[in-house]
């Protein structure tokens, strides 16, 4: 079962953060095999981090809460909070995939869903799909529904995507088929870039 994970930094904790990226990195080498996409959000100038991004599969809800809390930032008291989701991998691939220039700069997205809407989000699903790959199908990096744990409810959208800027990662969502449906209890967008530990 795949997840999302996403930490948002509590303010002014970056020294702390560095002081526990190694311990991180080496945290995150253990599930190597297993990560679908990660990396930082960022700052709207790029320089510098306001949460860490982890697309991941695990056998279960108990492992990715381990996941989640056993991480060192989270341990440590970087994160403010953290949004874990059951996702599903709609592009069935992972970020080391993406063939995209790098040339634009890249966006997590996220759609909170309003509560109770699966059965509306059904009917949509079929256009908010050609609509995606109608206009984004080269820009997408991940992307999926988030779920409940039994994945039966659709709670909303968690996305990375390469765009021109800004203006255009909030438009992806909100001119699409379920924000016009008012799926969307609201929309957040974040500058985002690939992560990982540098390559020695």
């Amino acid at each position: 079962m795949d997840y999302f994970v996403y930490g948002h930094d509590r303010p002014d904790v970056g020294d702390l953060r560095w002081e526990r990226t190694e311990e991180h990195w080496t945290f995150m080498d253990g599930y190597a095999d297993v990560m679908i996409a990660r990396g930082p959000t960022l700052t709207e100038d790029g320089e510098g981090v306001t949460g860490s991004v982890h697309i991941v599969d695990l056998p279960d809800s108990a492992a990715a809460r381990a996941f989640a809390y056993d991480e060192p930032y989270y341990r440590a008291g970087v994160f403010a909070d953290v949004l874990v989701r059951r996702w599903s991998n709609t592009l069935g691939r992972t970020m080391w995939a993406f063939t995209g220039t790098g040339e634009d700069p890249r966006f997590l997205v996220i759609g909170h869903g309003r509560h109770g809407m699966t059965d509306v989000r059904d009917r949509y699903r079929a256009d908010q799909r050609d609509y995606l790959a109608a206009g984004y199908s080269e820009r997408l990096i991940a992307h999926g529904p988030m779920l409940s744990e039994d994945g039966v409810e659709w709670l909303g959208t968690a996305t990375l995507v390469e765009l021109p800027d800004r203006a255009a990662a909030e438009a992806m969502l909100a001119r699409g088929p379920y924000a016009e449906a008012g799926l969307y209890e609201r929309v957040e967008v974040h500058p985002w870039r690939f992560g990982g530990r540098p390559a020695s």
